[in-house]
């Protein structure tokens, strides 16, 4: 008899549709161990909860995530809300016996994500953080690549993850912009896809130094949020941003490669530009995250006079995913990236088997992020490990 898994999702903005989407779609496309049940969709506002939840395909909502996580009839908590309830969600859900699967990043502080991660572990839960860039066929690929050592010994990471939606200074202080909801802004949002990918491909980091900028100190308090933006009142009274706009560091990995990570929501005329290059003995690989579906792969071993970037295109069934998905050359978004991961994680509550990336992953990613804002507080290099 074919295993049922009904999901309680918290949160119905910006990812909550990702999510939703993705459970809508994965029976459609893989051949799931279990079968997803889309159970009840939990927010704070009855009107706008009633909507999505139609509009989504979920069977029933809850306006309280605390009546959620002891309902008998749900087997998995989907935490989506902003990073200030990620640690007493996510608790809760484990404690009543609940697989969890929660966004990046993990939670407000290093503390609390080792807490969140104790919890899961000493409740036997199985648990995700949605590191969604992961699955995207050529981040696989050049996984794969790295692993079977075409690019040799690495040297370097370098990163960047580039914005622009908040450089108006008239832009309201949504929650992002919220240091006691977010936890911080550029850094924690945006470089910690950056840290995590730099830990999946290359290693741990061993040592880092940073330097961070708010541009816009003060912003107009926002009437009404929706999603990533909101609105304010032409006269609204301002408040003050707590949170870094840019946040710039170094690093060592512990194998002995350098790192450099730029995360920033003022770079002019970049909407969701998430790019990286790794420099190895052998060769190089370069993604830019708004072509998703191609790998830039140079092979320092090709003949001499013919060497250059080659450009593979990641949307063949040979590639990881692609398979369940269309014909070669018809290309994936963004949206299938939460797909693949939901995959992962379904399959792996219902074959028993370790998740990945889980919530030691998250840890790892808060160690870092936590190391370099010390590090800019003290204006020196900080052993991660020391934390």
């Amino acid at each position: 008899m074919e295993k049922t898994l009904n999901i309680g999702l918290v949160g119905y903005k910006f990812m909550g549709k990702a999510h939703s989407n993705a459970y809508a779609r994965l029976g459609m496309f893989f051949n799931t161990s279990a079968k997803v049940r889309m159970k009840a969709l939990c927010g704070r506002d009855p009107e706008w909860l009633a909507q999505a939840a139609q509009k989504f395909g979920w069977e029933g909502y809850e306006t309280s995530w605390e009546n959620l996580v002891i309902r008998n009839d749900i087997d998995v908590v989907d935490i989506t809300t902003p990073s200030n309830f990620h640690k007493e969600i996510a608790i809760a859900a484990a404690e009543n016996g609940k697989h969890v699967f929660c966004e990046k990043p993990l939670a407000l502080t290093l503390k609390d994500a080792r807490d969140m991660q104790a919890c899961a572990a000493k409740n036997g839960v199985k648990n995700q953080i949605g590191f969604n860039y992961r699955f995207a066929p050529a981040i696989q690929l050049a996984k794969n690549m790295i692993d079977g050592g075409k690019l040799g010994k690495i040297f370097h990471f370098r990163g960047t993850y580039l914005q622009d939606w908040i450089i108006d200074p008239e832009f309201p202080l949504v929650w992002r912009l919220d240091k006691k909801v977010a936890g911080s802004g550029s850094h924690g949002d945006l470089g910690a896809h950056l840290i995590d990918m730099a830990h999946y491909l290359v290693g741990d980091l061993s040592r880092v130094i940073g330097i961070s900028k708010t541009f816009v100190t003060e912003r107009p308090l926002v009437e009404r949020m929706t999603g990533l933006s909101g609105k304010a009142q032409a006269d609204a009274p301002r408040g003050a941003v707590e949170v870094d706009d840019a946040t710039l560091f170094l690093g060592e990995f512990k194998s002995g490669g350098l790192c450099s990570i730029e995360a920033t929501r003022f770079a002019s005329g970049h909407k969701n530009a998430m790019s990286f290059e790794v420099n190895g003995s052998k060769g190089s690989i370069k993604f830019e995250f708004e072509r998703m579906n191609e790998l830039q792969y140079f092979n320092a071993e090709d003949e001499a006079g013919t060497q250059g970037f080659r450009l593979i295109q990641a949307s063949e069934g040979i590639h990881p995913y692609v398979s369940a998905w269309w014909p070669a050359g018809h290309v994936l978004g963004y949206e299938h990236t939460f797909v693949h991961e939901m995959y992962e994680f379904v399959e792996a509550i219902a074959q028993d088997k370790p998740t990945c990336p889980d919530f030691s992953d998250g840890v790892k990613c808060s160690r870092v992020l936590e190391a370099v804002e010390l590090s800019i507080t003290e204006r020196q290099w900080v052993e991660v490990d020391s934390l």
